[in-house]
């Protein structure tokens, strides 16, 4: 009896830690590809190595980086991308296609264990690709199914604006043109295959935009005094992470989905911006990433107040500050590293390196608003045809955006490209700029705190 008695306990024991290793705190990275002046896929797996990251998530499945990835031990999740959503939604064929040329070449000498069915598809994609989300997921997991891969999870990633309300966390709610539609039958999906909700979750937007009411300690799990308790819940928070993530908690649980696992997609700071974008440095990007990364592996797991002890499996965004994204200075800046593979700032993923062992960090410049004025004008260098092409486009939207810049009118002169093309970019920045509009342009403008009329 004693010996069965021992028996039973060490397979309990064996299963446990089976379970707990499908879902260990090992902290991983995103390695994005949007920019011309990236490593080979090799060096940047060495780097990925170098860095302490145990997993890493790609945007697609690259085939040049998932031969790179072969024979490492890194746990590596692929992306189905968004425009290919529609189509695999409503073709089981197309889905099956898909995993024989992406997935089986691969597996399993690449340890793929995380399949992401688009990113961030209700933020960035037309409505009409939304409700092919769910259907795409289930006919990729089908083609998974029949070539037995039973231990790739599918998913799809969300950011916080899925949500109509979150704050308090205990008053989080899902949007109500995506809840029952959408969201509804992508957590019964993730609830039958036992998969995750994946979420990008950055307490630097929330900050950046009411930075006079949330306090940037508290923002960067600095504070140790700052608290604030949920009314309803009775929840206390010491940081503006948990409670986003419990917020996306409690929307599940009105949902009827109170135990679908939560996993960090992405979170991040970025290490520098646009002229008026508030805290982005690389003082409060190390400070975030270093100080996440010890909530994430903690042992035993934190959790956060809504479901404390919980393993919060993670990736860090991201590898590389990426000088083709798009939007604000701030979406090419959120590297652990800078192209040439040096380290924007000290950072260890496995969590091993203590914070006294790291240079010293520059200090913060720009963690009050700016009060200046700003400028967007014209890069230098640029191609000429390419900013003639941005030229027509600025002057073509908003009121009058380019009345002054016509020949005979008040500032027409200097007559040039760069000159017309600056007027022209600022007068549509300083017309759009408060509905989402950023001085970017395909990488063909950039702000500027000098008058450009005094250059």
């Amino acid at each position: 009896m004693l010996k069965m008695g021992l028996l039973s306990l060490f397979f309990h024991f064996l299963f446990l830690s089976i379970s707990s290793g499908e879902i260990s705190s090992q902290v991983g990275i995103n390695y994005g590809q949007l920019g011309d002046n990236l490593p080979s896929p090799e060096k940047s797996v060495k780097l990925i190595q170098s860095i302490g990251a145990k997993r890493v998530k790609i945007y697609d499945a690259n085939p040049d980086i998932l031969n790179a990835l072969r024979g490492t031990d890194l746990q590596v999740s692929i992306m189905v991308p968004n425009q290919h959503l529609t189509n695999i939604s409503t073709n089981q064929k197309l889905a099956d296609s898909w995993i024989q040329s992406n997935v089986l070449p691969f597996y399993p000498k690449v340890k793929i264990r995380y399949l992401l069915v688009g990113n961030e598809v209700i933020s960035s994609s037309p409505k009409e690709i939304w409700y092919s989300i769910v259907p795409a997921m289930r006919k990729i997991k089908n083609a998974l199914n029949t070539h037995r891969l039973n231990k790739i999870k599918v998913g799809t990633s969300m950011a916080m604006d899925v949500l109509e309300s979150s704050f308090p966390p205990s008053n989080g709610t899902f949007r109500s043109d995506i809840a029952n539609p959408i969201v509804k039958p992508m957590l019964q999906f993730l609830s039958r295959t036992k998969s995750f909700y994946f979420l990008d979750v950055y307490p630097y937007f929330p900050w950046s935009i009411d930075s006079n009411n949330i306090n940037l300690d508290y923002a960067l799990f600095v504070s140790r005094t700052i608290k604030y308790t949920d009314p309803v819940s009775n929840l206390t928070y010491s940081n503006l992470f948990d409670q986003m993530v419990d917020s996306v908690i409690f929307a599940m649980e009105k949902l009827g989905y109170p135990d679908v696992r939560i996993w960090i997609a992405e979170t991040g700071w970025p290490n520098a911006g646009d002229i008026d974008q508030i805290g982005a440095n690389i003082y409060n990007a190390a400070t975030y990433n270093r100080n996440v990364i010890k909530k994430l592996i903690a042992k035993p797991p934190v959790g956060t107040p809504a479901r404390p002890g919980r393993v919060l499996p993670s990736f860090i965004f991201a590898l590389y500050n990426e000088n083709q994204k798009p939007g604000p200075g701030t979406e090419r800046h959120f590297g652990l590293l800078y192209p040439n593979g040096s380290n924007v700032y000290g950072i260890d993923l496995s969590g091993k390196t203590p914070d006294s062992a790291y240079e010293p960090l520059p200090k913060p410049t720009n963690n009050e608003p700016y009060k200046g004025k700003v400028w967007c004008v014209a890069a230098r260098g640029v191609n000429a045809s390419e900013l003639g092409s941005a030229l027509s486009y600025a002057c073509s939207q908003g009121n009058k955006t380019c009345d002054p810049i016509q020949p005979g009118k008040e500032c027409f002169k200097p007559d040039s490209l760069v000159w017309h093309a600056s007027y022209a970019f600022s007068s549509y920045w300083s017309q759009f700029k408060k509905t989402g509009a950023t001085c970017y342009f395909n990488g063909l403008a950039t702000l500027t705190a000098k008058d450009p009329s005094k250059f």
